[in-house]
């Protein structure tokens, strides 16, 4: 057998997620499918980060065991050739040594989230960027220095979905950036592993912020409680990008 890595990127609109589920198409579904017809036989395909419905990727990467060695560009248009017509890209492929797990052997997640306060809804990113229109305008500085917060070993649950399956909710967040960039929005975040939902959660509490609705002191309120209904409004899912897996190896 030979491990491969696969760097991938899909719009997320027309799938449940990532993980393969019975009752609707999954990005890990279409891979799965599609590099079985490229092997012949069954393969299982894992990724480095189950992404929501609706989640975006730009540099999601996953791993899978091929019975036999084969050219890389050869795996990669394959799998693009097979995921036709789903909006599913493999941008690179790189072997691996067998020891290599796209999920555990990763030790940083970076992810980037797209908000817009503009008054005219969007007609060409449509469903990849979220429309917040207000008055005034999001308080930017007032975000990003409410979301300094964050930063460091915390109890998250506050910002963790109550189906979320982790096992604690201590996470370390080591980035957290919020800019303007081309009037847009930019929220960057980065840790080693995530909650469910908890980056949209995060966000949507600083929206709070940024229209005025709360302070930083009570942001911070929300999350020493370690109450999941002291939680902002959750951002949708169709902002949020996973747009990059650090790996030592």
């Amino acid at each position: 057998m030979v491990r491969y890595f696969l760097k991938i990127e899909y719009d997320g609109a027309p799938f449940v997620g990532w993980q393969f589920q019975q009752d609707g198409l999954s990005v890990q579904g279409v891979l799965e499918k599609a590099i079985s017809k490229l092997d012949g036989v069954a393969v299982r395909v894992y990724g480095a980060g189950r992404t929501d419905a609706g989640v975006h990727a730009i540099g999601q990467v996953a791993h899978v065991d091929l019975i036999r060695k084969r050219p890389l560009y050869v795996i990669q248009n394959a799998v693009n050739a097979l995921v036709v017509p789903h909006p599913i890209s493999i941008v690179s492929v790189n072997e691996v040594e067998p020891h290599i797990d796209a999920r555990f052997s990763a030790i940083r997640r970076h992810y980037l989230y797209r908000i817009s306060d503009r008054r005219a809804p969007f007609a060409l990113d449509r469903g990849r960027v979220w429309h917040y229109p207000c008055a005034q305008g999001l308080d930017v500085e007032a975000m990003q220095e409410a979301a300094q917060i964050f930063i460091g070993y915390h109890d998250f649950t506050t910002f963790r979905s109550s189906r979320c399956q982790a096992t604690s909710p201590w996470r370390t967040i080591q980035k957290f950036v919020i800019n303007n960039v081309r009037n847009e929005i930019v929220i960057e975040v980065c840790a080693r592993s995530f909650l469910h939902t908890q980056i949209r959660s995060m966000v949507g509490s600083l929206c709070c912020i940024g229209v005025g609705k709360w302070t930083s002191a009570e942001l911070e309120h929300a999350l020493l409680s370690c109450d999941r209904t002291s939680c902002g409004p959750i951002a949708p899912p169709h902002g949020l990008y996973l747009m990059k897996i650090e790996y030592q190896y």
